[in-house]
């Protein structure tokens, strides 16, 4: 009988709880979403990096830095939960603060020795006014190859001016099947370091070594 008493009491307090809800939350409403990923083909970097950073490098020191070559590819995973109908691949330049930009050599953390140990972009990666529509992907994967010079001629800048740190940064729109536009830009997402099950951005640095 004690049992029977508790158990009515948990239930009345639980439908006395759910009736005083007068607030709806957008987190209430959620959805499986897909996410986008991406693959640096490291052998193209000008100096050494890391699959798990998501960033190449052009050297500025090299003659031939207008035709250095920056290569990705592009696909995405839905985990048996969503489907992609296109990903909008979007381009900025980005000059570097003063401050705070990430170690060179790329510093791995332990345990582990896989992720580096800063974001190599600053969070969080919205695609803003200094992004313009790259490309709308259809057909997956898709590789990416472009030099220095395409990249400065996109994003409408002079290459002799990139200077230490400086970086070209393609972020990525997910846009779902049912319609949905998807855009990662935060933590749970972007977040280099900490190995998340989706990349919202990939970059190329500029460094004199």
């Amino acid at each position: 009988m004690k049992k029977h008493i508790i158990l009515y009491t948990c239930l009345a307090f639980l439908v006395l709880v759910n009736s005083c809800k007068d607030k709806d939350y957008d987190w209430e409403d959620w959805a499986y979403t897909a996410v986008p990923l991406v693959s640096v083909n490291t052998a193209k970097s000008a100096l050494p990096t890391v699959q798990t950073a998501n960033t190449s490098f052009f050297k500025l020191s090299d003659p031939n830095l207008a035709n250095q070559e920056f290569e990705y590819s592009l696909t995405w995973e839905g985990f048996g939960k969503a489907e992609v109908q296109s990903i909008e691949v979007y381009l900025g330049f980005y000059k570097a603060p003063a401050t705070g930009n990430p170690p060179y050599p790329i510093l791995i953390s332990t345990p582990g020795l896989q992720y580096p140990t800063a974001t190599q972009y600053p969070l969080p990666s919205r695609v803003g006014a200094a992004d313009k529509l790259f490309e709308t992907v259809t057909d997956f994967p898709k590789t990416f190859t472009v030099t220095a010079a395409q990249l400065a001629t996109f994003a409408g800048i002079d290459l002799s001016t990139a200077k230490q740190n400086d970086y070209f940064l393609f972020k990525f729109i997910v846009i779902h099947t049912d319609g949905r536009r998807i855009v990662g830009y935060q933590e749970n997402v972007c977040d280099e370091t900490r190995g998340e099950p989706g990349d919202c951005r990939v970059g190329v640095r500029f460094r004199t070594q």
